[in-house]
């Protein structure tokens, strides 16, 4: 019995001190004085970037060409491990095509490559590339993975963005101008508040318009205005800090060093941003604009003036009305969703930001721009009978909004973009208790997370210094982290594998003298992209051959020495673009809207009942899968199923998987069929050109094999294909009447049917290899 008795009261004594010690571990974790900088920066990636020399290793001495490869020469001497050999030329060639500007080289590219002799050649043609107007298309896929951006809102309705691009084609433009990465963060986290921002620094701030927006009927603005902030906030820790941020937003972090207070520090810093679109008149619509405007404004005075007394005082009852319905909800039901609709049909009737009409019906009259003014307006006559129905009629304000919507029919008008502004109504940011933002804690002022030093505000917008902050000396994390990705873009896994988080909970560098150096010569360069670029793939690491060894299977499987290259399966976008480009119907076109190719009509039924995708006519919808539309509710069929990452997050690394769906996409496809034809007809119509009667099916082979792979094929490879391009042509002479249906394409004169059949399915057989969507 007593045995029994102090049992129970030995657990009962252990579970008061267990629970004693935790909530003094509590109350520490909630004392903000509790550590010292020392112990909140003790972690790797929160110390300064130390700048190392360049080692001198025994392997450096005939292997390395860079200092990238004797920091990564030291760490295989440690381990006796020999490098691999170089890639064959041909290789190298596709290798660092198809890492710079995404697309394959032409056998004309190879040719002259191989048939250049001179000790640079590899150098030239890295310059080439880089040089390349496409380089900016295939390094701002990975960006617009980061930012999620998309072409629609998102959400149950998920409407549409019709100028979300003008962002996407900002982002190509300063990728090509190898705009600097400090400039390059500045200008898409503040380009607005630059002293006489132009237009292309503010369509960079557009940046921040990726964020998903919710305009259904009933929606609450200030809750969705509060998610985009958060998504804002998070989006900054990701990219530029590689930190876990959000995990802050209820409750402290609970392994990184960032408190909640620290989280709504730096999301005070995009509190007082608001969405607003622009006019950003396209170059072919410049001048027309601008010579047209004076007239359309002093005919649209001449409308209005006659009325304008009486409109003005119209329009300020329905103002106030709205105004009184925001400060008193669930007063006047009515008012209430006359608020409510300023800010949800605006966004999406008149393509402005989500709380555009909100945010200007509570500027004084004098506070507001002329195009405010007019928007506003225009807005009124279209929606605010209500306020005097009476007087609406009398003073027949709806023969007026005709009259003034015809005179903008009649007159160009400039596309717009979407970007943001400083708001005009402050905002005091406070904590969200347990992440609610109507449960309001503590004010909080605009900062940064303590374990990273040197916020010191020199502008009077917090959003410009936070921008400064982020590629600052004193900020460790930037150059660190976007060198790292840059590394996964090129070796498949940075040299810190987690990408997304470089707290206590990611991985260690694997090489972290190496990430350091790389990180300080980034900085020293004055942040130029394509020079780290080119330092890396110019570099004997980058140059290994990626076939497997054998040795090293069991001691380094994940390849992190980097003894050698990775063989790499090509991100969704490029599959795509490699049939286009190997077929002949790649059309190169840059910027502009976004394309719509086809896909079933299920996938996009998906998306809430919606049936708005109409492929788009030839050549637009042969564009690369850069330009694709994205719908957040139903992306593109083709890009899900070979792993583009869902649109409505941020993706600091995709995945990589080898389906059976996948195959069967490649092989049933309509679209890959019709590349097959395409690529068949190509190989034909050039051959038939050249020669003359005598060229062989060999050679046509060799031509097709080329376009596909970059290299001719291997005696045996030919043999198989020959073998089967014979067996093809016997089956569909035996059946006419299949092949002329399975044929849809116009291939040279004088082929015959079950002679282009066989061809379309042996080119099919090409664009399955998996040399064909593999970066060897």
């Amino acid at each position: 019995m007593w045995r029994f008795v102090s049992t129970r009261w030995s657990i009962w004594v252990s579970t008061v001190l267990i629970g004693l010690m935790w909530s003094l571990a509590g109350r520490l974790a909630a004392d903000p004085a509790r550590d010292s900088t020392a112990e909140k920066t003790q972690h790797w990636s929160l110390q300064p970037i130390r700048r190392t020399w360049v080692p001198p290793v025994r392997l450096s001495g005939h292997w390395a060409r860079n200092g990238t490869d004797a920091f990564v020469a030291r760490r295989l001497d440690a381990e006796a491990i020999r490098p691999a050999s170089e890639a064959s030329r041909v290789t190298l060639l596709r290798r660092v095509t198809l890492d710079l500007i995404g697309l394959p080289p032409e056998p004309e590219d190879v040719d002259q490559f191989l048939n250049d002799g001179r000790p640079d050649a590899y150098e030239r043609a890295v310059d080439r590339l880089l040089a390349s107007p496409h380089f900016g298309e295939k390094w701002s896929r990975s960006w617009l993975d980061l930012c999620h951006y998309a072409d629609t809102d998102g959400y149950l309705t998920d409407q549409l963005r019709p100028v979300a691009w003008r962002y996407r084609a900002w982002l190509v433009a300063a990728l090509n101008a190898n705009m600097p990465f400090d400039r390059f963060t500045i200008e898409q986290i503040a380009g607005d508040l630059e002293p006489r921002a132009t237009t292309d620094q503010r369509i960079a701030a557009g940046f921040l318009r990726q964020t998903l927006s919710d305009r259904e009927g009933g929606a609450d603005l200030e809750e969705f205005r509060v998610k985009q902030v958060i998504d804002r906030t998070e989006m900054v820790g990701a990219i530029w800090l590689g930190l876990t941020v959000g995990c802050a937003r209820c409750h402290d972090h609970k392994y990184d060093p960032i408190s909640q207070q620290e989280f709504f520090k730096l999301y005070a810093c995009m509190n007082n941003a608001d969405e607003v679109n622009i006019d950003a008149p396209l170059p072919n619509e410049r001048q027309a604009w601008a010579r047209a405007r004076p007239v359309y404004e002093a005919r649209r005075k001449t409308l209005i003036d006659p009325l304008r007394t009486e409109l003005e005082k119209l329009q300020r009852q329905w103002e106030q009305r709205g105004l009184h319905a925001w400060k008193n909800p669930g007063e006047d039901a009515i008012w209430d969703r006359q608020w409510e609709v300023l800010g949800l049909v605006w966004g999406g009737g008149l393509g402005e930001g989500q709380l555009e009409g909100c945010e200007i019906a509570k500027l004084k009259w004098s506070q507001r721009t002329p195009r405010q003014r007019d928007d506003l307006l225009d807005y009124f006559l279209a929606h605010g009978e209500i306020v005097d129905p009476g007087k609406f009629k009398e003073l027949k304000l709806g023969a007026l909004w005709n009259q003034l919507r015809a005179l903008k029919q009649e007159f160009p008008q400039a596309t717009r973009a979407p970007t943001m502004r400083a708001a005009q109504t402050q905002r005091q940011t406070y904590i969200h208790e347990r992440g609610e933002f109507r449960d309001r804690g503590a004010d909080v002022q605009p900062g940064t997370p303590g374990c990273l030093p040197g916020w010191q505000p020199s502008h009077a917008d917090p959003r410009r210094n936070l921008a400064d902050w982020l590629v600052s000396d004193t900020n460790p994390l930037t150059a660190r982290v976007t060198v790292n990705r840059m590394w996964q873009e090129l070796f498949g896994r940075g040299l810190v594998r987690t990408t997304e988080d470089f707290g206590t909970r990611g991985e260690r560098p694997s090489h972290p003298e190496l990430l350091d150096w790389l990180a300080s010569e980034f900085v020293r360069s004055g942040w130029d992209v394509k020079q780290l670029l080119r330092s890396i793939v110019t570099s004997a690491t980058y140059r290994q051959s990626s076939a497997p060894r054998p040795e090293l299977r069991t001691r380094d499987p994940q390849n992190t020495l980097l003894a050698k290259q990775n063989a790499l399966r090509v991100p969704a976008e490029m599959v795509r673009d490699l049939g286009l480009a190997a077929s002949g119907l790649l059309y190169l076109k840059m910027g502009g809207p976004s394309v719509r190719p086809p896909q079933p009509e299920r996938v996009t039924m998906e998306a809430f009942g919606r049936n708005d995708w109409k492929p788009s006519a030839a050549p637009e919808r042969y564009r690369r899968g850069l330009y694709t539309f994205i719908i957040r509710t139903a992306p593109f069929a083709q890009s899900a199923t070979f792993d583009a990452p869902n649109p409505n997050e941020i993706c600091t690394r995709r995945e990589r998987s080898n389906t059976p769906l996948q195959a069967l996409t490649l092989l049933n496809d309509p679209v890959f069929f019709e590349m097959a034809q395409a690529l068949a007809e190509r190989v034909l119509r050039r051959t038939a050109a050249q020669a003359a009667d005598d060229i062989g099916p060999a050679a046509r082979i060799d031509h097709a094999f080329r376009l596909c792979t970059g290299r001719r094929p291997r005696a045996d490879e030919r043999r198989h294909l020959l073998e089967f391009l014979e067996s093809q042509q016997e089956l569909f002479a035996a059946q006419p009447d299949a092949t002329r249906r399975l044929i849809t394409y116009e291939f040279p004169q004088a082929t015959p049917p079950h002679v282009a059949a066989a061809w379309t399915n042996l080119c099919s057989v090409l664009l399955n290899l998996h040399e064909f969507i593999t970066r060897d």
